[in-house]
């Protein structure tokens, strides 16, 4: 087994000669993996600096745009850059590892060598009915108001995560006016009694959102990480669905299995939202 580091290149296996047959010639854009592999040695660069522009690596590799783009992009796929438009290319920092299972605050699930500040900012929380998903995950009746509570979550001031949670209004009345800032969770448990005890999630890669994207400030081709999920009170009462969104390229995630336990099917391709109160005229307000 090859131990890969995080954020770190797969290293290439030697090309063994085949009897008869002469050793393949490394293609034009490997060439110029190993030319910005020797930059890096030789200026000394490390997470999030700035590599030579495109132009430049061409001039120096004595090769076409679309070949060093072609390294650029395999590069980018390994995880070792990051290309922003209009900025340039970027060393990439390792990826930090989550491991969203655990109980707790955000803090406590990320691998304590990451030692980022965590901070969050409230995006708004909207009194809502649940959808049909939603509903049944938690219990609750068709017009049963729910509130969706929507956060970006910062890392050493970056937006880093985007998160919402679904919570029955009758589980947490006034949750609109109780929180602004902090932990969800602890306000929940100090204020109403709910302890978070066990999470059931599904992890899904896909394409993020226009908001998202911009949120997130991702690159046209970037992926997410997306998690969703129910959390459970010690009477196993579901008192929240959630959703989190990371992006793929900074993040790797630690997975420990559980048993007799399984998430409703509508966290996969399901509507796991909430609808706001004047979006549906025609369903009943308590």
């Amino acid at each position: 087994m090859t131990v890969i580091p995080l954020g770190g290149r797969f290293p290439r296996e030697p090309v063994r000669p085949i009897a008869g047959r002469t050793r393949r010639s490394k293609l034009l854009y490997e060439e110029v993996i190993d030319l910005i592999d020797r930059i890096i040695i030789e200026r000394q660069l490390g997470p999030g600096d700035m590599l030579p522009s495109q132009g430049e690596l061409a001039k120096s590799a004595k090769v076409s745009l679309i070949t060093v783009r072609r390294a650029l992009e395999e590069l980018e796929r390994e995880g070792r850059i990051r290309r922003h438009q209009g900025l340039g290319t970027f060393l990439a920092r390792p990826k930090i590892l989550s491991d969203p299972g655990r109980v707790g605050q955000l803090g406590s699930t990320l691998d304590a060598t990451a030692s980022a500040r965590v901070g969050s900012q409230l995006l708004g929380i909207e009194r809502c009915l649940p959808t049909a998903d939603i509903a049944e995950a938690l219990g609750l009746a068709e017009f049963d108001h729910v509130w969706a509570v929507r956060r970006i979550r910062l890392l050493d001031g970056k937006p880093s995560i985007i998160e919402r949670a679904v919570i029955p209004v009758a589980l947490a009345p006034g949750l609109d006016r109780a929180y602004s800032t902090g932990s969800l969770y602890e306000t929940l448990n100090e204020l109403y009694g709910i302890e978070d005890d066990f999470e059931e999630q599904i992890l899904e890669v896909v394409n993020p959102t226009s908001e998202a994207r911009t949120l997130l400030r991702l690159t046209a081709h970037a992926q997410v990480v997306r998690i969703r999920g129910v959390s459970r009170d010690k009477r196993g009462i579901a008192f929240d669905c959630f959703e989190q969104v990371y992006p793929a390229a900074d993040f790797a995630f630690a997975i420990a299995g559980q048993t007799q336990r399984r998430l409703h099917p509508g966290g996969v391709g399901g509507d796991w939202n909430a609808v706001p109160l004047e979006s549906s005229p025609g369903r009943r307000k308590s």
